[in-house]
């Protein structure tokens, strides 16, 4: 129909010809302006064609639509790229952290589906999702929660922050994940990390990190768990390695399956006044093995 009106347009817009004998001169002229006419209409109408028979995105992929703040709706082969993209680059530098956030976001559905499965089998996992807490800098405040007893979990945690240096606003919020609850379950286990790390007594170094990834593996099952496990160790030394995989992997994979419950059903911020033994102990967590001074810092 656009390219009919185009044409009509065109029609109507020319002057009718007189059926007169014309001049030579006229009559060349004339033939000019209308090859010109059919070359310009000719062009629209391919450009028109080439439009309307294109399809559009929305008809191979479905109308996808965001799901919440933030959110970036992929469809299965842009997930799959941005894995495939994600792997490479943080195999190629480690310290993209960026780049293995992106490769969890892109690969973790079925193990988040079965954390949020896990969350909703208890009073506390169904609080969390229901409140949402969210650790960042308007609700956790360093200096009250050192403030608190020294033998709290909340004080030790505030001197964790004071220690490394550490924002509660560091987290990268979540953006692959299509479903909104689910990437709360995402985010809260990114949030919750450095409970973790107080909790089982690991520095934030490279050897820290990969022995908290390695009971992440067990305890989640989330695949960029997988991945820091198995490719981080390439930045030890041999000597790092062999005590990783001697003492820490097999402290991690059983403390992975030994807590009492899921460690992301628990409402960490309620705890922070409670004795951090205590806390340990009804969690069924130990502190982990003493790693030495040697480990590198992690980024």
């Amino acid at each position: 129909r656009a390219i009919r009106r185009t044409y009509s347009a065109e029609a109507d817009r020319k002057p009718h010809t007189c059926k007169t004998r014309q001049t030579s001169t006229t009559s060349s002229a004339t033939l000019v302006v209308d090859a010109q006419r059919a070359m310009q209409l000719s062009r629209r109408a391919a450009v028109l064609t080439r439009h309307l028979s294109k399809p559009s995105a929305r008809t191979i992929f479905g109308d996808r639509k965001s799901l919440y703040r933030g959110h970036l709706p992929t469809n299965p082969l842009q997930k799959l790229a941005a894995t495939a993209i994600s792997a490479a680059k943080a195999l190629r530098d480690p310290r993209r952290a960026d780049m293995v956030g992106v490769l969890g976001e892109a690969t973790g559905r079925v193990a988040l589906e079965k954390i949020r499965s896990d969350l909703k089998k208890t009073r506390e996992g169904r609080l969390i999702l229901s409140e949402r807490p969210i650790v960042d800098s308007s609700t956790i405040n360093g200096d009250q929660l050192r403030q608190l007893d020294e033998n709290t979990f909340g004080h030790a945690y505030g001197r964790f922050l004071e220690r490394y240096g550490f924002d509660p606003d560091d987290r990268t919020p979540v953006a692959l994940v299509d479903d909104e609850e689910l990437a709360y379950v995402l985010l809260r286990y990114r949030q919750v990390h450095d409970f973790w790390h107080v909790l089982f007594g690991l520095p934030p170094t490279v050897h820290g990190e990969l022995v908290l990834k390695w009971f992440e593996l067990v305890h989640t099952g989330l695949p960029v768990a997988a991945f820091s496990a198995l490719f981080g160790p390439l930045r030890l030394s041999s000597k790092q390695r062999r005590r990783l995989y001697d003492a820490h992997v097999p402290w991690a994979t059983t403390q992975g399956r030994a807590c009492t419950q899921s460690m992301l059903s628990v409402y960490y911020e309620q705890c922070f006044d409670e004795d951090i033994d205590g806390l340990r102990k009804r969690l069924g967590v130990s502190v982990a093995p003493p790693l030495g001074a040697s480990s590198p810092k992690s980024s």
